[in-house]
């Protein structure tokens, strides 16, 4: 996997440094254009991911140009034991005139999703444990359950006094199904010498020692509804290079059409561009603050990050793609979450191939983020004895170490017609206690 990573970035390099400065007046792009990209990874457990995202974008009679009427995004990828994304995602300011309208419709299959406890760096992380050739080897699938999530969301957002001042609303169904890793189906077709071992893993531990209840074991429906204000200056929503993007977003979780518990959260963002050479390079920068403000959010929903719009086909940390890249995903999950992110972006090669504009740019960031808010959970009376006599507390938690998480990294883009933008990310830890690397590919800029 590391050597189809490197290849694929060295690719990506040469295409880069081989590529020349076009000063050619942009292309006016008209009617219907589109982005492709094939997935193709692999992953020792999970198999061979196959499949492919399509990026279909109208921008009428061109007079709009970057900016499009209509957005579809098709999305069909499995790996060849059985996870998979299947999503549908829609955008326009056009369907509705005077409201931006967007909808995703998505269900996400994760036989190995991320699971490290609670609280960040209170919680543990066995590195080796993970290692199949370490002698303290336990199983590649100890932090890891099985989660099935089915999405259907749609936000709107109209003008209040202007097109930079913005109400926010929405709504947002989501259904959780979770169950301990199938390790027969991922054994399918292993050697021996490679089969995951039949042992507890951390999801396991949790439930039997009371942190994770029997009603939120198996998962649930959690609705969501959203409202909010947004003040937005950006001069181009794909890679703004100055302005600002600031919103407040109140999310109410009613215990309605079978909801196990209600609550409600707040999240605060602000993001801010500048110009620092005139359509070449910028700096931009993200700080998020997101806390529950009543009732109890079920554990499987507080890795979900609040937003007004999407991305990727998840929002969820922190840790991944899509906050901290280099910390594993999920590594820290708390309550409260603060998080940030500073990126420099230069935009070094311009060039039209096949009458559309595509530009190159490189990134470098830094990311971090905390818990502010932790989850509170107590440990049954039996359970605890057996964990401080038995399996040794202290490899399980930290009590009171949390504190700020930091990665760094930088990254490749590739875009076509301003909106089409590949995006590559290679984060380092700067912790051991969050794991060590992490290389992503999808779309977008993070934000």
């Amino acid at each position: 996997m590391k050597k189809l990573r490197l290849l694929l970035l060295f690719v990506l390099l040469g295409l880069a440094a081989f590529s020349q400065t076009d000063k050619k007046e942009q292309v006016i792009k008209e009617g219907w254009n589109f982005g492709a990209l094939p997935a193709i990874t692999f992953d020792t457990d999970l198999g061979f991911q196959y499949g492919a995202l399509v990026n279909l974008y109208n921008y009428g009679d061109g007079s709009r140009y970057p900016n499009y009427n209509h957005s579809l995004y098709f999305e069909v990828s499995r790996f060849t034991k059985g996870s998979g994304i299947y999503r549908f995602y829609y955008d326009s300011d056009q369907l509705i005139k005077g409201l931006q309208t967007s909808m995703d419709l998505s269900y996400l299959t994760d036989q190995a999703y991320d699971f490290y406890g609670f609280n960040g760096y209170d919680a543990v992380f066995n590195e080796s444990w993970i290692d199949d050739e370490s002698a303290d080897y336990v199983s590649r699938m100890f932090y890891k359950y099985d989660r099935k999530l089915f999405r259907w969301k749609i936000d709107v957002q109209g003008k209040i006094s202007s097109e930079k001042f913005r109400w926010i609303a929405g709504l947002n169904f989501l259904n959780f199904e979770l169950a301990s890793v199938n390790l027969e189906k991922l054994n399918k077709g292993k050697s021996d010498d490679d089969l995951l071992p039949d042992v507890d893993g951390l999801f396991e531990k949790y439930q039997e020692w009371g942190i994770i209840s029997e009603e939120e074991a198996d998962g649930g429906f959690v609705p969501t509804f959203k409202g909010g204000l947004v003040f937005d200056t950006r001069d181009n929503k794909p890679n703004p290079m100055r302005g600002v993007w600031t919103e407040a977003v109140l999310v109410v979780s009613p215990e309605i059409l079978g909801a196990e518990s209600s609550f409600t959260q707040l999240s605060l963002t602000h993001r801010q561009y500048f110009t620092l050479i005139p359509k070449d390079l910028s700096f931009a920068y993200r700080l998020a603050y997101q806390t529950s403000l009543s009732g109890e959010v079920p554990f499987y929903y507080q890795s979900q990050v609040v937003t007004s719009i999407m991305t990727g086909s998840t929002s969820e940390g922190l840790g991944g793609s899509k906050t901290l890249r280099g910390i594993r995903r999920n590594r820290v999950v708390g309550d409260g979450i603060f998080f940030g992110n500073a990126e420099l972006r230069w935009k070094f090669a311009r060039f039209q191939l096949k009458n559309n504009n595509f530009y190159l740019g490189l990134n470098g960031f830094m990311d971090f983020g905390q818990v502010t808010d932790k989850i509170d959970f107590v440990l049954n009376n039996t359970s605890l004895t057996e964990l401080s006599l038995a399996n040794n507390e202290k490899d399980y938690f930290d009590w009171g170490a949390e504190e700020m998480h930091v990665s760094y990294g930088a990254g490749l883009r590739i875009a076509m017609n301003e909106n089409f933008i590949i995006a590559i990310d290679y984060g380092l830890a700067a912790d051991k206690r969050d794991g060590t690397s992490g290389f992503y590919m999808g779309l977008n800029y993070l934000f």
